[in-house]
């Protein structure tokens, strides 16, 4: 009989297996009628497996980093206008440390916290606990090849499920790390929070703030993907709520006038698969902001293809209106 430990670890490896292999299970109730057809996508800008897309820009090339897929931990493209872009042949994160169960690797983060100082942070499995966590690796090429540093993971609070979905922001006090616990995965609360982070973007330097958590009938069960905007007036977030896998996962937003709060969040997802007359996503997320040097400002994250099948990188330009973050075109 296997003892329970072992039996949990090899079932992490197993799905990780299969999650690397599909990146995602295709749900079946999925309506056929309800999938975009391949034209009707106008703002796919990579037709690969890309999920969870972040975009770095250095020296006038854009980086763009994702979760697991096509045989790599970390996979990267790059573009000088964001709308066309190259796939890299190499991995970002080419070896996984011992202290992590290989086989699940998602939502990269690359910040330059110095000149030529890369940092990344990334999700995997932490072996002890068996939980997802956050942690951190570095280069002096922001295509990598990334080292992951220290012995242990940056973010792993196992009385909170772990933590997934590491993003950075700064403000004039320093950069700022931004993620979710992993609650979800144990019938816990999934709260976005943050702190401040080491000059070296190594560790975390400050106490936790926590800014929302799943409260709205279309979150589901959980927010996730943090994307934290300074604004004059305050602080936007993006996140990503609801189930990954099919339809139902969408783009909320909400402002701040301090990260402590209050925050509020507007009522419907700002991004969903009934977005654009419904017939242009399915299952929208895993955002992330950047502007083009002609000045246009675009959020950039996956869809499923019509098939359920795979996540494509898509580019829709928006604007902002004060805080609020508004769609540019139809």
């Amino acid at each position: 009989m296997i003892p329970p430990l072992l039996r949990r670890v090899l079932g992490l490896l197993a799905v990780g297996a299969l999650a690397a292999a599909t990146a995602g299970c295709s749900p079946s109730d999925t309506p056929d009628d309800a999938a975009p057809t391949e034209e009707a996508n106008p703002t796919r800008v990579l037709d690969e497996e890309f999920a969870d897309p972040d975009i770095l820009e250095v020296d006038g090339v854009y980086y763009a980093y994702a979760s697991a897929g096509n045989r790599k931990n970390v996979q990267v493209a790059t573009s000088t206008d964001l709308l066309e872009w190259e796939m890299l042949d190499d991995d970002a994160l080419p070896e996984l440390p011992s202290w992590t169960i290989p086989g699940k690797t998602w939502a990269p983060e690359v910040t330059e916290v110095a000149d030529g100082q890369f940092v990344l942070y990334f999700t995997t499995t932490n072996f002890e606990p068996a939980l997802q966590c956050i942690g951190v690796a570095t280069s002096t090429d922001p295509a990598g090849p990334f080292t992951v540093a220290g012995d242990r993971m940056l973010v792993c609070p196992e009385d909170e499920g772990g933590a997934i979905d590491a993003s950075t922001f700064a403000t004039d006090t320093g950069l700022n790390l931004v993620w979710k616990n992993d609650g979800n995965c144990c019938d816990k609360d999934t709260w976005i929070q943050t702190a401040p982070l080491s000059a070296d973007g190594l560790a975390l330097a400050g106490p936790t703030t926590k800014l929302v958590k799943q409260t709205l009938d279309w979150e589901g069960l959980l927010v996730e993907a943090p994307t934290v905007v300074p604004r004059d007036d305050g602080f936007a977030l993006l996140y990503s709520s609801n189930f990954y896998g099919d339809s139902s996962y969408n783009v909320g937003y909400a402002t701040a006038p301090a990260l402590e709060g209050p925050w509020e969040k507007s009522p419907e997802p700002i991004l969903s698969s009934d977005s654009f007359g419904g017939d242009r996503y399915i299952g929208p997320g895993g955002q992330d902001l950047a502007t083009a040097p002609d000045g246009t400002t675009y959020l950039l994250f996956h869809s499923w293809d019509a098939a359920v099948t795979y996540r494509s990188m898509h580019a829709e330009p928006v604007e902002w209106q004060g805080s609020d973050l508004q769609f540019t075109q139809e």
